[in-house]
């Protein structure tokens, strides 16, 4: 005959209290009486339990969004629905909108960046919807860095901008007055001559 199983309390190690059968309500149990996650698969109650031995204490089990996403509202959280660019969000987004097909834009994307980075669990489905309409300023796409790339790239397309050494630099310099100004952040070759005083430096 094998030993009767021990109390919990009087199990040392994990390996130790791997050698015995629980049933998933006893796991439930002893999660719940440590203050642990206790509300989830057998399987996770008994890696809640190990990292419990690690001296790891996981109070919330976040790998339960798979039930939590079968019911969307305006009001769920993003970060607790699993929410991503795809398919299954693009139909909701498009019956909640009447837009078929459905396309995120890129203030919804730098939107979800920053819902990511700060933790924001607080933010839902209506929040993103309002950055879809354009009635909410939590996030812009900032598309100077679209137009610098493009700028530099017109630039050294340019044969002119061969007679400079620094083409980065230059490109640069007449980026800055571009963009500070009121005209179209475009490359034209007059900028040579309307900013050469800047950038004679760099003459070859």
């Amino acid at each position: 005959m094998g030993k009767s199983r021990p109390d919990f309390k009087d199990i040392k190690s994990f390996e130790e209290f791997n050698r015995y059968y629980w049933y998933r309500e006893e796991l439930s149990q002893i999660c719940k009486s440590l203050g642990l996650e206790y509300r989830c698969t057998k399987q996770e109650l008994t890696q809640i339990i190990e990292q419990y031995f690690k001296g790891d204490r996981v109070e919330k089990y976040l790998k339960r969004n798979k039930k939590q996403t079968e019911v969307i509202t305006l009001d769920t959280s993003l970060l607790e629905c699993g929410f991503s660019f795809n398919l299954k969000f693009r139909d909701y987004f498009s019956a909640v909108t009447g837009v078929n097909p459905f396309k995120f834009n890129a203030d919804m994307a730098t939107a979800w960046r920053k819902v990511k980075m700060e933790n924001n669990i607080n933010f839902t489905i209506r929040d993103m919807i309002k950055i879809y309409y354009g009635e909410s300023d939590y996030a812009k796409y900032d598309n100077s860095v679209c137009q610098w790339n493009q700028f530099l790239k017109d630039f050294c397309l340019d044969e002119f901008s061969d007679y400079y050494s620094n083409k980065l630099k230059v490109a640069a310099i007449l980026w800055k007055e571009v963009r500070d100004s009121t005209n179209k952040k475009i490359y034209s070759r007059e900028l040579l001559s309307e900013y050469a005083y800047k950038i004679e430096d760099y003459r070859k």
